[in-house]
C-alpha cells in the first residue's frame, strides 16, 4: 500500500501537483481517460438561422467563397451581420467542404522503373530578363529529364517548333549516350495531333520515334500534371539558374555560345547528385542508332512578285532576281538555307511566332530606285530604315521637297548604303544633319572624298581629393560626440 509520502514523491517526478496525482489515483483513470471532449458552443451561432440557405448555395456551387456567401447575407439581412463575423463563417464553410463537399483532385505517386521513361518540355525564359550583348533575349529551353534519376539538360531554342523538338530530343540523347523505352510530351502541335485525327502522332514525330526505337506518349488534354517531373524540374531550373545569375553578378552574357556554356555547367552540377541512379539508368538504356536525323524541315517555295517567299506564316525577302523561281528551303530551328539549283544563296534567321517579316532593303533597293513613287505607300516600309539618322534624313528631305522628289533623293542613299557601306553613309547623315541639307551627292563626296573619322570617347578620371574624405571623417567624428 502505497503511503502519503510516495504519492507526494511520485507526484514531484512526474511535475504534478499532489492533489492532482490523488485525483488519478482515487478515480484509477489515466488523465486522457478523464478528459472530456468539447462539443458544445461556448457562444451562440449568429448563422444558424440562415446555414440552410448557404448550405443550398455551396451544394449548387461549390466553388462560392465563404467571404462571396457572407457578403450576399450582410445585403440580404442589413445590420444582422458585422464584418468580425466572417471567419466564423469560412470555419463552417470549412467544415463543410471537409465532411459534404465535393471531392477533391487526388494525385497518385507514379512507381519509375530505370531506363524506362523520359519527358520533356519547352519553357519560357524570358521572365529571367536575361541579355545578350545588353540586348533582350528572349527565348526558351527545351528540357529533358529521366524520370527514375531525374537526370537532366537542355538546349537552347526560340519556338515550339518540330525543328526545335527534334534537335533538343536528339541533342539529348547523344549527350546521354543511350535511348529509354519511351518518350512522353505534352499535347505539342508539333508532335501530337489533336483528337479528331485519325493517327496520334505528326508524321514527321513518328518518323523521329522509329530512328530512336522510342515509344511515343502523351499526357490527356487538359492535364500537365501527367508530365509532372519535367514540369517540377522547370521550376527548379529557373529558379537555380536564377541563382547561379545572381551569384555570378550579372544577368548579360557576351555571345549566345558564352550563355550555352554557362547552361551546360549548371545542369553539370544539378546532375552530380543524381550519378548512382543514372548509372542505374545507363544499363536499361538502348544503344543509339549510327547517326542523327536532320533536325530540318525540307520545303519548295516560288518567289513572288513583291521579291518575297513564304514559310510557316511568316515573309521573308529574297534577291530580286530570282522573282518567279523555286527556291529549296531548308527550315532549321534557328535558321532558313535558301538554295537555287543545288547552290545555297542566303542563309536567313528564323522569324519567331507568325504573321511577320524579315525584309532586307537590299533585296530590292534597286527596284525601288526604278519605281520611286511606290516608296511612300510601300508595306514594309519602315524596314528600309535601317537606322534612325535614315529615318530623320528622309523626314528632312520631305520637308524640303515633294514626296515623290524626296523619295528618289532618299533612296539614292539608301543605294549608297547598299554598294558602298551602311556605317559609312549612317556616319555621313549624322555629320550633315543640322549643318547643310541632305543630298546624296553630299553624303557620296562625305564617303569618298572627306572620309570620315569616327571620334573616339576620351574618358578623363580626376585625381581624388583625399582632403574630401578627412573632413567627412571629422564630421562623422563630431556627430558621434554629440
Amino acid at each position: 500500500m502505497k503511503t502519503q509520502a510516495t504519492g507526494a514523491i511520485a507526484a514531484a517526478k512526474a511535475g504534478m501537483d499532489e492533489k492532482t496525482a490523488r485525483k488519478y489515483v482515487t478515480a484509477g483513470k489515466l488523465p486522457s481517460e478523464l478528459k472530456v471532449e468539447h462539443t458544445w458552443r461556448t457562444r451562440p451561432d449568429p448563422f444558424e438561422a440562415h446555414w440552410e440557405q448557404v448550405r443550398e448555395k455551396l451544394a449548387d456551387n461549390p466553388g462560392l467563397e465563404a467571404k462571396t456567401l457572407f457578403e450576399d447575407l450582410q445585403r440580404r439581412f442589413p445590420g444582422t451581420f458585422s464584418d468580425g463575423q466572417l471567419r466564423t463563417l469560412q470555419r463552417r464553410v470549412k467544415r463543410w467542404r471537409a465532411l459534404e463537399g465535393p471531392s477533391k483532385e487526388t494525385f497518385f505517386p507514379q512507381l519509375h522503373r530505370p531506363g524506362e521513361l523520359a519527358q520533356s518540355d519547352f519553357t519560357h525564359m524570358g521572365k529571367l530578363g536575361i541579355t545578350i550583348a545588353k540586348q533582350p533575349f528572349d527565348h526558351l529551353i527545351y528540357h529533358f529529364v529521366l524520370t527514375y534519376s531525374n537526370w537532366e539538360t537542355g538546349s537552347i531554342c526560340y519556338s515550339e517548333s518540330f525543328e526545335s523538338l527534334s534537335e533538343g530530343l536528339q541533342a539529348a540523347l547523344w549527350e546521354l549516350g543511350g535511348v529509354p523505352q519511351a518518350h512522353q510530351t505534352d499535347r505539342l502541335t508539333a508532335a501530337v495531333h489533336n483528337a479528331l485525327h485519325q493517327q496520334e502522332f505528326t508524321q514527321r514525330y513518328q518518323a523521329l520515334l522509329r530512328h530512336y526505337g522510342l515509344s511515343g506518349r502523351k499526357t490527356q488534354a487538359g492535364s500537365p500534371n501527367e508530365n509532372g517531373d519535367v514540369e517540377q524540374s522547370n521550376h527548379r531550373l529557373k529558379r537555380a539558374l536564377r541563382q547561379a545569375l545572381l551569384l555570378r553578378g550579372s544577368f548579360d552574357f557576351e555571345s549566345i555560345a558564352e550563355y550555352r556554356r554557362f547552361l551546360r555547367e549548371l545542369f553539370a552540377r544539378l546532375n552530380r547528385g543524381r550519378r548512382e541512379r543514372l548509372r542505374e539508368e545507363q544499363r536499361m538504356l538502348h544503344p543509339l542508332p549510327q547517326r542523327r536525323l536532320e533536325s530540318c524541315t525540307r520545303l519548295e517555295v516560288r518567289v513572288s512578285r513583291a521579291s518575297t517567299i513564304r514559310v510557316s506564316n511568316n515573309t521573308y525577302s529574297v534577291a530580286s532576281r530570282l522573282i518567279g523561281e523555286s527556291l529549296h528551303v531548308e527550315l532549321f530551328a534557328d535558321r532558313l538555307d535558301l538554295y537555287y539549283a543545288q547552290k545555297r544563296v542566303e542563309t536567313l534567321p528564323r522569324l519567331r511566332g507568325k504573321c511577320r517579316h524579315l525584309i532586307n532593303y537590299r533585296h530590292v533597293i534597286d527596284q525601288l530606285q526604278r519605281k520611286p513613287g511606290a516608296f511612300e505607300n510601300y508595306r514594309y516600309r519602315e524596314e528600309m530604315f535601317p537606322g534612325s539618322c535614315f529615318r530623320l534624313a528622309y523626314d528632312e528631305l520631305k520637308e524640303r521637297h515633294a514626296p515623290q522628289v524626296a523619295a528618289r533623293e532618299y533612296l539614292k542613299i539608301l543605294a549608297l548604303a547598299a554598294k558602298e557601306s551602311e556605317a559609312a553613309v549612317a556616319a555621313a547623315l549624322r555629320e550633315l544633319c543640322g549643318r547643310q541639307p541632305i543630298t546624296a551627292q553630299a553624303v557620296e563626296t562625305l564617303i569618298h572624298v572627306e572620309p570620315i573619322a569616327l571620334p573616339v570617347a576620351e574618358i578623363g578620371v580626376a585625381a581624388v581629393d583625399l582632403a574630401s574624405y578627412d573632413r567627412l571623417l571629422s564630421m562623422e567624428a563630431m556627430a558621434h560626440a554629440i
